[in-house]
């Protein structure tokens, strides 16, 4: 059997970061996902999903997406249930993501000004959660530059960026 998600969509809000009794990190936020098609009067309509990570890629969420940036989530879908105040059943269907990519840097949403202006550095796409990535570190850099052309220069990796 098999229960795997991928959407790109942009966010609605900021994510909300929280954590259990045990410490233990969860971020939600909810992803807008474009329909492929137009309603009869010619207008777009979008899905709104939502979506959970868990743990160092809860963190890195709350800290680096915001409100708008194009997002892509790969997960899981999960359905749970709970009784609400009143008493009747409540079902609610989200997305546990294992992996989130940001699709866009902060300075591209505001125009292309890379000279600072408090914004944080952008960080590598994570993929967290307890399941490996198949080989992949889970890291990887989305700039469209080569870190191993031949320029001769040593290669700056800091420890954060090893996988051990």
């Amino acid at each position: 059997m098999l229960n795997r998600v991928i959407l790109i969509g942009r966010l609605t809000r900021d994510p909300e970061l929280r954590y259990t009794p045990q410490g233990v990190a969860v971020t939600q936020f909810t992803l807008a996902v474009d329909r492929p098609f137009t309603s009869q009067g010619g207008e777009r309509e979008a899905d709104f999903i939502p979506v959970v990570t868990w743990r160092q890629l809860a963190e890195t969420c709350a800290n680096y997406l915001r409100k708008g940036r194009l997002t892509a989530v790969e997960g899981r879908i999960q359905v749970r249930n709970y009784e609400n105040n009143e008493g009747k059943r409540v079902y609610v269907t989200e997305v546990i993501a294992d992996n989130v990519r940001f699709l866009e840097s902060s300075q591209s949403r505001e125009g292309g000004n890379a000279s600072g202006g408090g914004d944080m550095p952008e960080p590598p796409s994570y993929g967290g959660g307890g399941r490996g990535n198949s080989g992949n570190s889970g890291f990887s850099r989305n700039n469209n530059q080569d870190p191993f052309s031949g320029d001769g220069k040593p290669i700056d990796i800091s420890d954060d960026d090893l996988p051990f």
